[in-house]
């Protein structure tokens, strides 16, 4: 049975290609959101096992950033799996990836089925 995950980010392109990466080997089985607000609501509906989070998901429904979503979504669902992911690399945001509640980072470029498992792995789902 394949992992459920939510894809939060606010560029449907890249929703759709992750959607196929992350479905096409049946690892598994992803639902979107564009926005924070879509994300609380799903995370709370859903359950998912893991989140893959735009960390670019910033100044838009009362969150200040993707840092302060990853803690609200851990705060409605801590044993969800929150993974970060940016278009950037992780150096540019210096230890406040260390600091959050996500089990990880991945850079967009290098999403895939396997590396997605391999940090969902790592919070104990």
């Amino acid at each position: 049975m394949p992992r459920t995950v939510l894809i939060v980010d606010d560029d449907p392109g890249f929703r759709t290609v992750a959607r196929a990466l992350l479905e096409t080997d049946g690892d598994f089985a992803a639902t979107e959101a564009g926005s924070a607000a879509e994300a609380v609501v799903a995370v709370v509906r859903e359950q998912p096992d893991a989140v893959l989070l735009d960390i670019g998901l910033s100044g838009r429904d009362g969150f200040e950033d993707g840092f302060a979503v990853c803690r609200a979504l851990h705060g409605v669902a801590p044993t969800t799996a929150v993974v970060l992911c940016s278009a950037r690399e992780a150096e540019l945001y210096g230890e406040r990836i260390a600091r959050s509640p996500a089990v990880g980072f991945l850079a967009k470029e290098q999403l895939s089925a396997a590396a997605l498992t391999r940090l969902v792995a790592l919070g104990g789902r």
